[in-house]
């Protein structure tokens, strides 16, 4: 490491400024600066004009604790170089941001909500085919941002979230899902272009040091789920520095004095990283057109993407929030066009507790209160965005990335003077559209929850407090809605699917419909599986299907049982007659009994493989039951 004299670096120091309090501190850095290259001198200068003194108050003199010392510098370099401007950057949005909330200012302050424009779609109809088939057209043109920083600790399960199985039937989980979603997404994208445009659609994942090595893991043990390794790309968040008190003190370990704090800055940094990274400009010089982001736990979402994707792409939007109806005061963000007094409009997720308030400040009597469609008129955010590249890429070259943040200090008591614990900057990748000019095309799209939307992120103990009718966002729940989506999807095409029944597993009550499974590849879209099932097909409450292949085709199939059917590509399979079997069943599982593994105790039901037909083709060719 290179090393400053011990000279020179004091009449650098001698040229601060620096108050009172923070020249204090100096003379125990002024006896280890022989320690320090230029750059952590540097930064050193940075801390103590910040009022950062209190840092450097217990060094002991050159000599004693050296490495530590360098580690100190070492970790203040790596968060200053992480945030967009830089750790004084951070030091000073922290000051204003903590003024702001001790003195209890409004963020929305001046701003009148009202409901923006947006696209209700409804699953089947002539719209939503319309705009699904846009949307497969338009996806060769398309990269995917996974944001997976977050370990299944909330949810009684000690992995990470994304290696948690999205169902039962087949264990696939999360991670595979998404990936064979994005293949299946490329081959049709591709069929219909004709070799037009890009080849492959990218995945960028968007990691943390909790979640980083795992994921690496989790891809390469499993020859990434069928996905060239070329294809994605593994971004890592760094942490931001914790803070003490109101004048935004860096907070020092309690443990180790050498050591800052540090806690997660939020899924914002997606932005920074995308853009810090160059993987933002090599995707739009590559001609690629849109980013759409998704969350780690969404077993649904594809079901939704090629229509939204679709909706981006007809009606021109730079910025398309996938939403569902939300009742109104349901715990769940509302996307909101904020008007302020001075003419500056956005188009923003507003949080639900905040939402409320600000109707009832603006003119708005009742609030948040459902119209004639039974739903609020603002509807629900479910964080899965879609952004058109050139847009954004020339908004972040402006803003390096950085979102607005917000800070949420725990204060001991009414005077606000000093905090229960340290707290820090927080940014939401939904507050990119903040910054963002009012000539910028801010739109949504609509669907249904059942077919968009059952994010799995509540533990059972805290699932089974939540009352009757709200959504349970569990293992259970989770796992129960993509039974019921593909139910009502076969429904939709022609299928007679029996009614659910209704069990209660880990202290939740929830529709048990039959356990339907299909491969991405199978039936992405609505006009996908619609050309696939012919005739009078049925399915009884009790049963299981699960179709592992292209061109599986349902012809007259009545099933009462457990049916298995995988298929190689250029295997052409029709599928028919009377099957009937003992089947799968589902048997309950106690959340509390160690024995059981963690991913199954979660949901509370393991499913018994008492008896099915398997159908395997695994040459091309055309096969008929």
């Amino acid at each position: 490491m290179a090393t400053h004299t011990a000279g020179s670096a004091a009449d650098d120091l001698s040229k601060l400024q620096i108050d009172d309090w923070a020249s204090s501190a100096a003379p125990n850095l002024r006896n280890n600066l022989s320690l320090l290259s230029s750059e952590q001198v540097e930064l050193a200068k940075m801390l103590l004009e910040m009022n950062q003194g209190h840092l450097f108050q217990h060094w002991p003199e050159a000599g004693v604790e050296d490495d530590d010392k360098r580690a100190f510098f070492d970790q203040i370099a790596r968060l200053n170089a992480s945030y967009p401007g830089g750790l004084a950057s951070y030091i000073k949005t922290a000051r204003e941001l903590l003024a702001d909330s001790k003195a209890g200012k409004n963020p929305y302050e001046g701003f009148t909500p009202s409901v923006p424009s947006g696209e209700v779609l409804t699953f089947g109809e002539d719209n939503f085919v319309q705009f699904e088939d846009a949307g497969i057209r338009e996806a060769r043109k398309a990269a995917f941002v996974l944001v997976a920083g977050g370990l299944g600790e909330r949810l009684g399960y000690n992995g990470i979230k994304v290696a948690l199985p999205l169902e039962s039937t087949t264990g696939t989980c999360f991670l595979q899902h998404y990936i064979e979603s994005i293949l299946a997404l490329q081959e049709s994208s591709f069929r219909l272009a004709q070799g037009e445009g890009p080849t492959e659609i990218p995945l960028a994942i968007m990691t943390s040091d909790d979640t980083y090595l795992r994921t690496k893991e989790l891809l390469e043990k499993n020859a990434y789920f069928g996905m060239k390794p070329s294809q994605i790309k593994l971004l890592k968040q760094e942490k931001v520095a914790c803070l003490d008190d109101n004048d935004a003190r860096l907070a020092v370990d309690p443990h180790n004095k050498y050591t800052i704090q540090t806690k997660p800055h939020g899924h914002g940094d997606v932005h920074s990283l995308l853009y810090s990274t160059g993987l933002l400009k090599e995707w739009h010089d590559g001609g690629r057109r849109w980013v759409l982001f998704f969350q780690d736990t969404n077993g649904l979402l594809f079901k939704a993407i090629p229509a939204s994707l679709g909706v981006s792409a007809i009606k021109e939007y730079h910025v398309n929030s996938l939403a569902v109806p939300r009742k109104a005061k349901e715990a769940i963000g509302g996307i909101t066009k904020l008007t302020h007094q001075d003419g500056r409009t956005m188009v923003i997720n507003v949080e639900y507790n905040q939402l409320d308030p600000l109707l009832r400040a603006t003119g708005h009597a009742d609030g948040d209160v459902n119209c004639e469609t039974g739903f609020s008129p603002f509807p629900g955010n479910i964080n899965q965005l879609i952004f058109e590249i050139g847009p954004y890429l020339e908004e972040l070259s402006k803003t390096g990335g950085s979102i607005k943040e917000f800070v949420n200090p725990k204060y001991k008591d009414s005077t606000k003077t000093a905090f229960k614990s340290s707290t820090r900057l927080e940014c939401m990748m939904q507050d990119y559209p903040k910054t963002l000019p009012p000539s910028a095309r801010v739109g949504f799209t609509v669907m249904d929850a059942w077919l968009a939307y059952a994010p799995v992120k509540n533990n059972p103990e805290d699932a089974a407090k939540v009352p009757k009718g709200n959504p349970y966002h569990s293992a259970t729940s989770g796992e129960m809605a993509i039974y019921r989506a593909n139910s009502l999807i076969l429904r939709k095409v022609g299928v007679k699917v029996d009614e659910p029944v209704q069990q209660v597993f880990n202290g939740q009550e929830v529709d048990v419909w039959p356990r339907i499974v299909w491969k991405p590849k199978w039936g992405l879209t609505y006009s996908d599986i619609k050309s696939k099932v012919g005739g009078n097909c049925s399915i009884t409450g009790k049963s299981t299907i699960v179709l592992k292949g292209k061109s599986i085709n349902l012809e007259n199939l009545a099933l009462d049982g457990a049916l298995v059917v995988d298929a190689v590509d250029g295997a052409e399979v029709k599928v028919g007659g009377s099957v009937h079997n003992a089947g799968w069943i589902i048997e309950n599982v106690d959340f509390k009994d160690a024995s059981v593994p963690e991913e199954v105790r979660i949901r509370g039901f393991k499913i018994n493989k008492i008896e099915q037909v398997e159908k395997t083709y695994k040459e091309p060719g055309n096969y008929s039951n």
